[in-house]
């Protein structure tokens, strides 16, 4: 038998941590069941574990009571860490030891896999440098800035590499577990879990859930008036050579400095602001799929689809049909 450690971090004041530990067990002790029913042992030993025996959440009105400490768990297979506070580097200091502990278990072979906001741990103990991760797309400016050494793909749901999962952010954690589940289990425990917990499964992505509102966390004071000229303009095409002459900085220049600033081309940043005012309009509005289009300056149907559905990771259809009630079939 495997065992399975989820791991109970202290110094956290989220509810969302308490719900990433809750949900994994839960989504295990399932998979286990659903193959002792079919003649099988279960696959895992699943066990709680954190520095101490019992943690509180949300200002002590939920505790968490682990069966062991990471102190007596000497070998695991894999280690789920949930969502941890915004406050990280707060939180950490807290948790060296649990950070120890877990560098040394993926040493001596275990697999790590980090729920939302979890991947700020797993960077913080350099096991990410060099590598793709996810996280809460809400974080992703605070986290690139942070861990500069690794790659964050803000747009995927899950990421798998070198024996290290991450995901993207709320309850998405879900679909990382089935994505495990039918990893270590199988492909049809999986779909029975997806079943019954209701998870979708095969998602992918978390693009169409990112509320784009620019990365303003740098100190490039003529980007982020470029950023706000461009946010002010979503109906007009602009140019990085107008905009670069606008704010008297070369061209070649102003394209490094932005990247920097922001990790998108200016040229991007436009894209995404126009993506981001379109989805408004699908969302709260009646208007048509061409009206939006001209809105925000395309007049090419093809070129604005490629743009929002690269956004969003769907059309402008199916967006407007899943998010806007009164223009949903039957309304």
């Amino acid at each position: 038998m495997k065992h399975l450690t989820i791991i109970v971090p202290d110094g956290q004041n989220s509810l969302s941590t308490v719900a990433c530990i809750v949900g994994a067990y839960e989504m295990f002790a399932a998979a286990n069941q659903l193959w002792i029913e079919n003649g099988k042992e279960a696959l895992f030993k699943v066990e709680l574990a954190g520095v101490s025996e019992e943690t509180e959440f949300h200002n002590g009105m939920l505790a968490v009571r682990s069966r062991s400490t990471i102190s007596t768990v000497s070998k695991t297979n894999l280690i789920l860490v949930p969502s941890l506070v915004n406050n990280y580097q707060t939180s950490s200091k807290e948790n060296d030891l649990l950070t120890d502990w877990i560098v040394k278990q993926y040493k001596h072979g275990a697999e790590i896999a980090s729920m939302c906001t979890g991947a700020f741990m797993l960077a913080a103990a350099g096991l990410l440098d060099g590598k793709s991760c996810s996280t809460h797309w809400r974080v992703a400016e605070k986290f690139r800035n942070e861990f500069p050494k690794v790659s964050l793909q803000q747009e995927r749901l899950i990421t798998d590499e070198n024996g290290i999962y991450t995901n993207g952010g709320g309850y998405s954690f879900l679909n990382l577990i089935i994505y495990l589940i039918e990893k270590y289990y199988d492909r049809q425990t999986a779909i029975y879990c997806s079943k019954i917990f209701q998870v979708e499964i095969d998602r992918s992505s978390q693009s169409a859930f990112i509320i784009f509102t620019g990365q303003k966390l740098h100190n490039d004071e003529i980007v982020k008036k470029a950023q706000a000229y461009i946010e002010s303009k979503p109906d007009e095409k602009i140019s990085v050579e107008d905009l670069s002459t606008r704010f008297a900085v070369g061209r070649r220049n102003f394209d490094r400095r932005f990247i920097k600033a922001t990790g998108n081309t200016p040229a991007e940043y436009a894209q995404r602001v126009k993506a981001e005012w379109a989805k408004k309009n699908f969302e709260n509005t009646r208007k048509t799929i061409n009206e939006v289009m001209y809105e925000v300056g395309y007049s090419d149907v093809k070129a604005f689809r490629e743009m929002f559905r690269k956004s969003t990771g769907m059309s402008p259809l199916e967006y407007k049909s899943k998010y806007n009630k009164e223009t949903a079939p039957g309304y």
